[in-house]
Formats: C-alpha cells, sequence, structure tokens
C-alpha cells in the first residue's frame, strides 16, 4: 500500500510525457495499447485521449501514479475501462485498485452504468488477479496474435453495477492491491 495520499483527476498535456515513460517494454504497452508501437509516443496517447471518454489520472501526493480511460460508454448501460497502466515504480501499492475503482465511480456517477467492462491479455497475470479480485467476471475469451506474432488470448470482463459506486475501499485506496 502507498504511503501518500491517492486522489484522481482529468488527465491534463503536461501529464502525457510521464505517463509515455510508464510502459517499460513493448508487452506491457501491449496491454496498455495492443496495436501502438514501442516507445509510447505523445501523439499515440493524445489521440487516444481524443477518442475515448473521461481520461483520467491516480496521483500519489501530486505525482502521476496511474491512468486509465473508456471507450463505448452507453449511458444507461456500461463503459469499457481501457488504456490502463501504472507507474512501474508504483505497482503492488493499491494504485490499479484505486484507479479501477475510480473508474467505476465515473461509470455509475457519470454515465448511470449498470456494467463496467474491459479486456485483459491472458499473460497479464497481475491484472486478471486484481479484475477478479475487484469482483469482475469473464464473459468471453477470444484468440488474438501479439506484436511479436505469437497467439494470445483476450478475456473479457464484466462487473454488474447497476448504478452503484465502488466499494468505499477503492476510492479510499484501502487494502490490499
Amino acid at each position: 500500500m502507498t504511503n501518500g495520499t491517492l486522489t484522481s483527476r482529468p488527465v491534463e498535456d503536461a501529464d502525457i510525457p510521464i505517463l509515455c515513460g510508464f510502459p517499460a517494454s513493448l508487452d506491457e504497452l501491449s496491454f496498455m495499447f495492443p496495436n501502438a508501437a514501442f516507445p509510447l509516443t505523445a501523439e499515440v496517447l493524445r489521440n487516444a485521449i481524443t477518442e475515448r471518454e473521461d481520461s483520467t489520472v491516480v496521483c500519489i501526493d501530486d505525482a502521476v501514479a496511474g491512468f486509465a480511460n473508456f471507450y463505448g460508454c452507453a449511458t444507461g448501460e456500461s463503459c469499457s475501462i481501457g488504456n490502463v497502466i501504472v507507474d512501474p515504480a508504483q505497482r503492488g501499492k493499491g494504485v490499479a485498485r484505486f484507479l479501477i475503482g475510480t473508474m467505476i465511480n465515473i461509470a455509475a456517477e457519470k454515465h448511470r452504468a449498470k456494467r463496467v467492462k474491459l479486456v485483459c491479455f491472458n499473460s497479464n497475470v497481475g491484472g486478471l488477479l486484481l479484475y477478479t479480485k475487484l469482483g469482475f467476471k469473464p464473459y468471453a475469451i477470444e484468440g488474438r496474435v501479439d506484436p511479436q506474432g505469437a497467439r494470445v488470448a483476450i478475456i473479457r470482463m464484466a462487473l454488474s453495477i447497476d448504478g452503484k459506486t465502488a466499494d468505499p475501499g477503492f476510492a479510499e485506496g484501502k487494502s490490499g492491491n
């Protein structure tokens, strides 16, 4: 768990160079942006921010520590969380849990979503374990080819929220990660 204070806010242009440094490898970037070239460029990130909704950063004591946004939001129905990334130096400290909780709350409060969905690659063990711990359930598995040409699976997961906000532990950065 982090020793600092976790907060969230909309992404700002000054955050972009920091966020571009978070994916430490092509594999990590592939989890965040499946079709992007490594390293992540400001142009690719800016385009995603423009094309998607509610691009959000999580900060530890005002230092950017994580990022996510929505694609495919349908008011009153569902929102899909995407482009999730946490600063490698801040992993295992509750940042991802807080970030996903923040996105769940935005989906419930702003979009009145009944479900939050996301996609996770089979090789993203940390993500799969976190999302399962947070209550997401798999509903589909599809085959894909990764940037190196290897066969991989994506697991589509969903969490029924029906307009409810996330567990207070999410929003307060409490309990494990």
